[in-house]
């Protein structure tokens, strides 16, 4: 298998580095954390204008008309930029649960807003008693005439806050945690009956709890019944790419330690050309291959259309990736002494990013459980 990028995943590759390197300094980045949504809406209509919304979606209805590893490469250098704004939110996560579940007519009319800046969607899935169960919802939707009506509540919505239209999981019938039954509901974020309270995450990030009390659906993706199995696609898709972006982080934590080493004097010499502490670097740095990788592995994988398989191969990577962040982190913040637990240093919110990267749809220990139930890696 070739893993080499084409031409146009190298130019893809550059222009998302160059924005970063540009635009995403660490202090630049305190200062889009000040603005009133905690992130910047210059930087999102730039976005637009580089063709990064569209990122996922096809030529024909306004996108860039690039897949998996297009969305590895932008998020692996977000990961180094720790963005701020709602990317993964609206155009991986939401994004993909339009492509899988969305009509025709639904994307032909959604995407091109997606695409130009427009419309910036939140994923309503997680409850109190859910934990990382997809299939455990409790909200509970009624038809009402031509309308469905949406009653519960949906903790830490990923830029939930922000969102012109939230995507919400909400049961049309059977058991609580049984997984036919399911539905994928759009909502206005605005409309009667939807109450949000936003709050920072430890990452620097924005999050809301939202409750439904006789909130009414603008739209239902797919049969209403039987969404849960597209929702596992776009998670999965979604779990590849923040492994992406896990990577990004980690690069840019050893990076800097290794910068770090190379500076910073004790004894009259660099602490880099102490034998101990180079040996810790170099562990460093075959953590973060090592997580590299395994999302590529993840990226290549979440095409594929039987879902054991792909499940394996994510939660495969899921593991391996929240134990390499935390690894990567403990030793950044180890090297650098002190400083590394200030807030006025980047390195501690690099590791931030991906302690909650590792907490998202499931932690190293749920997914490698998760991999044992399915039989493990291969058969």
């Amino acid at each position: 298998m070739d893993f080499d990028l084409s031409d146009e995943q190298r130019l893809l590759k550059d222009s998302a580095e160059r924005l970063i390197a540009e635009r995403y300094s660490f202090e630049n980045r305190k200062k889009y954390l000040a603005e009133p949504d905690g992130w910047s809406r210059a930087l999102w209509a730039q976005y637009a204008e580089l063709g990064l919304l569209g990122l996922p979606f096809p030529e024909s209805l306004g996108g860039f008309g690039g897949g998996a590893a297009e969305t590895m490469i932008v998020m692996e250098a977000f990961g180094r930029g720790l963005i701020l704004e709602p990317y993964f939110a609206t155009v991986v996560l939401g994004g993909g649960l339009i492509r899988h579940l969305a009509s025709p007519a639904q994307q032909q009319e959604w995407v091109p807003l997606i695409a130009a800046g427009k419309l910036r969607l939140a994923f309503a899935h997680l409850e109190r008693q859910s934990r990382w169960n997809l299939a455990d919802v409790g909200t509970a939707a009624r038809q009402d005439g031509a309308f469905w009506v949406l009653n519960g509540a949906k903790g830490v919505v990923l830029h939930g806050e922000a969102a012109d239209s939230l995507l919400v999981t909400a049961r049309v019938s059977g058991a609580r945690t049984a997984r036919d039954g399911i539905g994928l509901f759009l909502v206005d974020a605005s409309a009667p009956g939807v109450t949000r309270r936003g709050y920072p995450t430890q990452d620097g990030l924005r999050a809301a709890e939202i409750a439904f009390d006789g909130a009414r659906a603008e739209a239902v993706l797919g049969a209403p019944g039987g969404a849960l199995p597209g929702i596992e696609w776009a998670v999965d898709e979604a779990i590849a790419a923040l492994c992406a972006e896990a990577v990004g982080a980690m690069a840019a934590m050893q990076e800097l330690t290794l910068d770090y080493l190379k500076t910073r004097k004790q004894f009259g010499r660099a602490i880099g050309s102490f034998q101990a502490l180079q040996h810790r670097a170099v562990d460093m740095l075959t953590a973060v291959e090592q997580a590299r990788s395994m999302a590529l592995f993840a990226t290549v994988m979440a095409a594929e259309p039987d879902a054991t398989e792909r499940s394996r191969a994510i939660s495969a990577a899921k593991a391996q990736i929240g134990r390499a962040g935390k690894q990567v982190g403990q030793e950044a913040i180890q090297l650098h002494g002190g400083i590394g637990m200030t807030m006025e240093y980047q390195v501690g919110h690099h590791f931030k990013r991906v302690t909650m990267i590792d907490q998202m749809f499931g932690d190293a220990d749920s997914h490698l459980a998760r991999l044992a139930e399915l039989g493990g890696l291969f058969r």
